[in-house]
């Protein structure tokens, strides 16, 4: 009966719901803008709860459908957007022979009669690495949203479902989701020339403000599921190691790295060395060519970035890896890193020095103190938590990268370190981030190729050119 109640509510108001819409234009086309910013123009995409298609016709997707149980909301929707594919579908009997790289429910959990089941619907339509979007508003908000319909500048609404963002997260996650992300938005629903952008963009990004924003929204991935593969021989491996004056490591780089998976290829980036570091390289590369697959090339340009993109470009491996040539990240750790990765358990996963207890003079306590820093700046920034930002250890897939090379130019060519265009990358592409413990060592040989003071500042100005591209958007 209740959501009979509700189909009729939908189907009566259909009409009228553009209008009222308007009247609060602000707060919706920040709910477009959220996900604008959210979903790739790559992607395929489903939208759950579709009503009149606003939403949904913003996106620049390659692909868009939108489902409604309501027959007159999809009337109006096709009506103004008739090169979109809305369908009338109840959420509960999702019927389609395709999987979608996004799935969206704006703005919809309040009124289903049975969250679980719409959550475990949509499994149907998931591949591996969907990305489901949930927005739903900020219970603390409603006090004021009854005022609002009382008032009149707010339409008169059924009563919906009271859910904190522990109950989202709990029903994702018995539906068989890992809600790997989350944030807020909007502390001021109403525009106002000046004032609303300031304290929208600017003061509801604060920690403390956060909690109070009207919008929360969560990324959900699928829980991982065994496939009856044998982890071991599921994928193939490629460890770039950019090496800059580096000779005296090369040879261990090589016989301290396992094999993984069903291949293991080592690619050397040299440097533009200053050492023998080149000719060592080639020297290794001839010593163990029976046994291990070793790749080698000079890099283009400078800085450890550019080395970095160059031996992804020339990776054939499902997964990629980067490896330090210090060694001061043991590559006996890196098994860790592909189980994590090929069981799913991850998407982009990041070394952590700074769990156990460090080598003495593994990490000067200035570089400490700037990690530190820097990790708490980018669990702000990232709405993820991160302990060390700066590990050299970095893994992804082969073609997340190619989505992510595809989309650098959002933040721009601008790292010399890789660091920090992969992680912001990652993030833009909503990859489940998951950092692994390794225990940092102490250098043999040679020195440090970074200066503090000159690159920490770089660094902080990446930050803050990143804040205004993800942040305060």
């Amino acid at each position: 009966m209740e959501k009979i109640k509700i189909l009729e509510f939908f189907d009566r108001i259909a009409k009228d719901r553009d209008r009222w819409k308007k009247k609060n234009s602000y707060y919706w086309n920040d709910l477009k803008k959220l996900c604008q910013f959210l979903v790739p123009e790559n992607a395929s995409v489903l939208e759950i709860g579709s009503s009149t298609g606003d939403l949904l016709a913003n996106l620049k997707a390659r692909k868009k459908i939108g489902i409604d149980f309501s027959p007159e909301m999809v009337r109006v929707a096709k009506g103004k957007y008739p090169e979109i594919d809305y369908r009338v579908m109840d959420a509960e009997k999702i019927n389609f022979d395709e999987k979608f790289d996004y799935v969206i429910l704006s703005n919809v959990i309040g009124y289903l009669p049975d969250i679980q089941k719409v959550f475990e619907e949509i499994k149907k339509v998931c591949h591996s690495q969907t990305k489901v979007i949930v927005t739903y508003y900020n219970f603390l908000w409603q006090p004021i949203l009854n005022l609002g319909e009382f008032l009149r500048i707010r339409m008169q609404q059924p009563q919906q479902n009271w859910l904190s963002k522990k109950d989202i997260e709990g029903l994702l996650y018995v539906s068989g989701f890992d809600a790997f992300k989350s944030g807020e938005r909007m502390i001021f629903p109403k525009y106002i020339p000046i004032l609303s952008n300031l304290l929208n963009k600017y003061i509801a990004k604060l920690p403390l403000f956060q909690k109070i924003s009207i919008t929360n929204y969560f990324i959900a991935k699928p829980l991982p599921e065994k496939d009856g593969h044998d982890l071991e021989s599921k994928y193939s491996v490629s460890v770039i190691i950019p090496a800059r004056n580096e000779s005296g490591n090369i040879e261990n780089a090589v016989i301290r790295t396992p094999i993984m998976g069903k291949h293991t290829e080592i690619i050397f980036i040299e440097g533009n060395s200053t050492d023998d570091t080149w000719k060592k390289i080639q020297g290794i590369r001839d010593k163990y060519k029976n046994s291990h697959d070793i790749k080698i090339a000079k890099q283009d340009g400078k800085g450890k970035g550019d080395a970095v993109r160059k031996g992804f470009d020339m990776a054939k491996g499902d997964i990629l890896m980067i490896l330090d040539a210090d060694l001061t990240v043991p590559p006996e750790d890196l098994p860790k890193f592909y189980e994590a990765i090929a069981s799913g358990k991850g998407e982009f996963i990041n070394g952590s020095r700074l769990v156990y207890n460090m080598d003495e003079k593994a990490m000067r306590f200035l570089n400490l103190l700037a990690n530190k820093l820097f990790s708490l700046l980018f669990s702000w920034l990232l709405d993820q938590r991160f302990k060390d930002t700066l590990c050299g250890t970095k893994v992804l897939f082969k073609n997340d990268y190619e989505q992510l090379k595809a989309g650098r130019k959002f933040f721009g060519e601008f790292d010399p370190f890789g660091d920090f265009d992969l992680i912001f990358g990652a993030s833009k592409l909503n990859l489940k981030i998951i950092e692994i413990p390794i225990r940092y060592k102490e250098r043999t040989y040679g020195s440090t190729n970074i200066s503090r003071f000159r690159h920490g500042l770089l660094l902080l100005k990446m930050c803050f050119f990143a804040s205004k591209k993800i942040k305060f958007i």
